[in-house]
């Protein structure tokens, strides 16, 4: 069993900054890449940034330069520093990992948190 809990959401102003984290728990063996998506009412999922295990990072080209994703590979657990935020970053925000969960296990999973309410007023 592997569960990805996130915390940190929230309210908050337009202007104003938030930090996610998840952490990664259960039968891992690795975790390859690691990503934060969102959803907004009545919009598909979309990837909001990515980072592998040696730390390269990618982002959707709404919040380059305003969010940062970083990961604590000894702690499992990945991060999503949200900076300047906008009325239109508000969504439900998922954590994703591909884990493989034993050594056998070549390719890995993927799996997903429950979700964090992130809302910004204007």
């Amino acid at each position: 069993q592997v569960q990805l809990v996130e915390s940190g959401g929230g309210l908050v102003q337009a202007g104003g900054s938030l930090r996610l984290s998840c952490a990664a728990s259960g039968s891992i063996f690795t975790i390859n890449s690691m990503a934060w998506y969102r959803q907004a009412p009545g919009k598909q999922r979309e990837l909001v940034a990515g980072v592998t295990t040696g730390g390269s990072s990618n982002y959707a080209d709404s919040v380059k330069g305003r969010f940062t994703i970083s990961r604590d590979n000894a702690k499992n657990t990945v991060y999503l520093q949200m900076n300047s935020l906008k009325p239109e970053d508000t969504a439900v925000y998922y954590c994703s990992a591909a884990i493989r969960t034993m050594p056998s296990r070549v390719v890995p999973s993927y799996y997903w948190g429950q979700g964090t309410q992130v809302t910004v007023s204007s």
